[in-house]
């Protein structure tokens, strides 16, 4: 809050409509990984390689849409747009599963095995395009979909705000969701109640994956083309989020509303510095101090728990 109104003082461009329509893409965009991010972290896990499956996700999503417009010309276009999203969707599935099967099967470290993963899935998509955007995006999702508005916000504002309320249903109305937070908080205790501790992780794993692919092919409608180099800073601006929002590094804690929070806290500063015209260099910098910051301070309150 404080913020927003030293903001709104000093840049009065800041709460024109289309600031806050801007404000609020980048916040779905971010919300969605960050809430991906959050399910790995509770379960004890790291995902960085969420930014190169976004980045699959819309080369594979935008290169099917221009395949199956040439091989069925006379296809109605949501088909065609339909092909892509479920195509770019299981992309994302099958990196989550395969990231779960490192972490459980080989017993490889989440972070090392998901760093692993990034470079895979990156080499992937720069391989399949050759680091040239892919352009046969039907105009029909660009338009519809990517710059669409309903009742005045834009349409993937709306649909973010969808897996936002199903995510928090899941999380705290569910036994799926209870099952996530016990495999992570004590997974010893969880496989004593019957819980299946490897099948949740790799769940959770699968999640992640599933929802940075939506992320990848919402902004692939938003930018009207597929983008191998899309999410090159998403792994850590989603880990930031999670961990601003109180996700503990330990596993077990974690709340939605809180990381959908953090995520439009961290919307809000990079708009306030873009305004302010600071260097990007120096928005990255800032990120990282405060992702260190919030690891310390959580640090110190596991400790303090600790010895209570």
């Amino acid at each position: 809050m404080v913020l927003v109104g030293a903001m709104a003082l000093v840049e009065p461009r800041f709460f024109s409509r289309l600031n806050i329509i801007n404000i609020l893409r980048n916040f779905s965009f971010l919300s969605m990984i960050a809430i991906g991010q959050m399910l790995v972290m509770i379960v004890g896990g790291f995902d960085m390689c969420v930014g190169a499956v976004m980045a699959l996700a819309s080369v594979s999503g935008a290169m099917t849409m221009g395949a199956a417009l040439v091989a069925f010309p006379d296809l109605p276009v949501w088909l065609v747009c339909l092909a892509g999203v479920m195509v770019a969707l299981g992309v994302g599935t099958l990196a989550g599963l395969v990231n779960g099967l490192l972490v459980i099967g080989l017993r490889i470290s989440p972070f090392m095995g998901t760093l692993g993963m990034m470079s895979a899935l990156g080499g992937l998509a720069l391989f399949f395009t050759r680091g040239v955007p892919i352009t046969t995006v039907p105009r029909e999702f660009v338009s519809d979909l990517g710059r669409g508005m309903w009742l005045g916000l834009p349409l993937i504002v709306w649909i973010v705000a969808g897996v936002i309320l199903l995510a928090w249903w899941v999380m705290e109305q569910t036994a799926g969701g209870r099952h996530l937070y016990a495999a992570g908080g004590n997974p010893q205790a969880a496989r004593a109640s019957g819980i299946a501790s490897g099948r949740v992780v790799t769940s959770a794993y699968m999640a992640s994956g599933l929802l940075a692919a939506g992320a990848g092919i919402l902004m692939t409608a938003r930018v009207g083309s597929g983008q191998p180099i899309l999410g090159s800073t998403a792994a850590i601006e989603s880990i930031a989020a999670a961990v601003l929002g109180g996700v503990s590094l330990r596993g077990g804690i974690g709340r939605v509303t809180r990381v959908v929070t953090a995520a439009l806290f961290l919307a809000i500063l990079s708009n306030v510095l873009n305004l302010a015209r600071v260097d990007s260099k120096w928005q990255t910098l800032i990120l990282g101090i405060a992702v260190i910051l919030a690891v310390l301070i959580e640090l110190k309150a596991s400790r303090r728990s600790d010895n209570e």
